[in-house]
C-alpha cells in the first residue's frame, strides 16, 4: 500500500511553509522540526486538491453553499440546521455520532471541524464561486450544499476538477449520481428513481390502472429526470401523460400552467415542483378548482410543504419522502436525531435536516475509516460498499456510483382534525427497501473518472 501523510502525527508546530521548505531539500525519511519523520510523501503520495495543507492544523473546514434566498430558502434552512448539529456533534463527540460513526471521539480524526456558509439561491454558478473561494481561502477538505439538483451536478463538476470531497446536499435529479457522476462526489438521500419505483405502485393500487396523468415539472435536471421516471413507472400500469407543464425555477403566477392542465382531462396531477414553487402550484391550482376535477400526488416531497401550503390541502396526498419525524417510533437513532434537533431548534426536523446529519456523519465515518483526509483513501472507504447505520436503519453506497441505497419512505398527508400536534403533518404509510427501487449500474450513464 502506498505510504500517505499522517496528519494526525504531525506536530502542529511545524508551519505549512517550513513543512514545504524543509520537505524540499530532505530525501523521504529524514527528520523534520518537532521530530515529525516524513514518510516518502513527495514521490509516492503527492499533494492533491486541499491536502495535506487543509489538514495539518487542529482543525478542518467544510464549505457549504446552500440557498438562503430565493425559492428553495426554506428548504435550504432546513439541511443548514443539520449540518450544524452534525457539526456541533462531530466536535463533541455525540453519543449518535458514535451510533453512526463509531471510531469518532471528539473531531474528525481528532480535529476540531469547522465550517463556513455562503448564500447559493440555488444558483449553480453563485455555488460554485462560493466553493472555489472556500477552497482557495481556506483548503476546504469537504464541500456540500445544493438543494437545487443543477447546483449538485455543478458542485459534482467542481469536485472532480479540484480533487476536493463533495456530500450532495438535497438532490433529486438522476443525474447527479447518474451521467453526471463523479469520483469525487456521494449522495445520501433517495432521488427520481428510486421516488417512482417507491410510489408508483401506491398511486396504481389508490387510483387504478390505465389512468390520465398531468404533470408540473420544473425546467431544469431534477424536475426532467423525476417527471421521465414517473412516467416510465407509470406507463407499466397503463398510465398516460396528457400534459406536461414546464415551467422555470422560481416562476411567480401558475396560472397559465394550471389552465392547460384544468382542460386536460387528467384524473392525477403529479406535481415535481419544489420548494415555494410547489407551495404556490398548489396553492393556485386549489383556486382553480383543480381538486375537484383530479386527485394530487407530490413524487418528491419538499421540507415544509405541508404547512406552507396550509388549508389541509395535503390531506390525503400521498409522497415519497427521505424521512419523516414519526419514524422514531420504529427507528432508535431517528429517536436521538429527532430529540436533539428540537432540542437545538425548537421543532422537529424535517428531511433535508436528516439528509444533511447523515451525510456529515457518514464522510466523517469513512475518514475515520481510512484513518487519514487524503481524499483517494477516504473514496475507497467509500467504495468499500459496506453496510453501514443510518437514521433509518442499515445502508450501504454502490462503489460503482457512489450512490446510498436506503429505503424511500411513503407518507399520507392527514387531514387538520386527525393531527395529534401541530407538527403531525404526515402520517407514514410504508418504509420501501432500498435495494429494489435502484436502477441497474448502466443505466443512467455514471462513468466516475479518476482519484487523482
Amino acid at each position: 500500500m502506498k505510504k500517505i501523510f499522517d496528519e494526525q502525527a504531525f506536530d502542529f508546530s511545524v508551519s505549512r511553509r517550513s513543512l514545504l521548505r524543509a520537505g524540499a531539500g530532505l530525501a523521504g525519511g529524514a527528520l523534520l522540526p518537532g521530530g515529525f519523520i516524513m514518510p516518502g510523501f513527495a514521490a509516492e503520495s503527492p499533494p492533491i486538491g486541499t491536502w495535506p495543507a487543509g489538514s495539518v492544523g487542529n482543525s478542518v473546514f467544510i464549505g457549504i453553499a446552500v440557498p438562503r434566498t430565493g425559492a428553495y430558502a426554506v428548504q435550504g434552512e432546513d439541511e443548514l440546521k443539520g449540518w450544524q448539529l452534525a457539526v456541533e456533534h462531530i466536535n463533541e463527540g455525540h453519543e449518535l455520532i458514535k451510533k453512526l460513526s463509531p471510531k469518532t471521539k471528539k473531531g474528525v480524526l481528532g480535529k476540531e471541524v469547522k465550517i463556513g456558509v455562503a448564500d447559493s439561491g440555488a444558483k449553480p454558478n453563485i455555488a460554485v464561486q462560493a466553493q472555489q473561494r472556500f477552497i482557495t481561502e481556506d483548503k476546504a477538505v469537504l464541500m456540500t450544499g445544493s438543494t437545487s439538483s443543477a447546483v449538485a451536478v455543478a458542485l459534482n463538476k467542481l469536485a472532480q476538477r479540484e480533487k476536493v470531497l463533495y456530500v450532495a446536499g438535497i438532490s433529486g435529479s438522476n443525474d447527479t449520481t447518474g451521467k453526471d457522476c463523479v469520483r469525487y462526489g456521494f449522495r445520501q438521500n433517495f432521488f427520481g428513481q428510486t421516488a417512482a419505483a417507491a410510489i408508483g405502485p401506491v398511486l396504481v393500487k389508490t387510483f387504478g390502472k390505465s389512468k390520465k396523468a398531468a404533470y408540473m415539472t420544473p425546467d431544469y435536471t431534477y424536475g426532467h429526470t423525476v417527471t421521465k421516471s414517473m412516467e416510465d413507472y407509470l406507463k407499466t400500469a397503463g398510465w398516460t401523460t396528457v400534459t406536461n407543464q414546464v415551467s422555470p425555477l422560481g416562476a411567480p403566477d401558475f396560472s397559465s400552467y394550471l389552465l392547460n392542465i384544468a382542460n386536460s382531462g387528467a384524473d392525477v396531477l403529479i406535481n415535481v415542483n419544489w420548494g415555494r414553487d410547489a407551495v404556490l402550484s398548489i396553492q393556485q391550482a386549489q383556486k382553480f378548482g383543480i381538486f375537484d376535477k383530479m386527485k394530487l400526488a407530490v413524487p418528491y416531497q419538499i421540507p415544509f410543504l405541508a404547512p406552507e401550503v396550509g388549508g389541509g390541502l395535503l390531506a390525503g396526498v400521498y409522497a415519497a419522502t427521505d424521512y419523516w419525524w414519526t419514524l422514531e417510533d420504529r427507528f432508535p437513532l431517528a429517536k436521538m436525531f429527532n430529540e436533539a434537533f428540537v432540542k437545538k431548534f425548537g421543532h422537529h426536523p424535517e428531511w433535508g435536516a436528516e439528509n444533511a446529519y447523515t451525510s456529515f456523519a457518514h464522510w466523517a465515518r469513512m475518514v475515520e475509516t481510512a484513518g487519514t483526509f487524503y481524499p483517494p483513501a477516504v473514496i475507497k472507504a467509500y467504495e468499500k460498499g459496506e453496510t453501514i447505520p443510518s437514521l433509518v436503519g442499515d445502508v450501504r453506497y454502490r462503489p460503482e456510483d457512489h450512490q446510498c441505497v436506503r429505503p424511500v419512505i411513503i407518507v399520507k398527508g392527514k387531514a387538520p382534525k386527525d393531527m395529534k400536534n401541530k407538527e403531525d403533518f404526515w402520517e407514514v404509510v410504508e418504509v420501501v427497501p432500498g435495494e429494489g427501487l435502484m436502477q441497474k449500474l448502466d443505466a443512467f450513464g455514471c462513468n466516475l473518472g479518476e482519484y487523482t
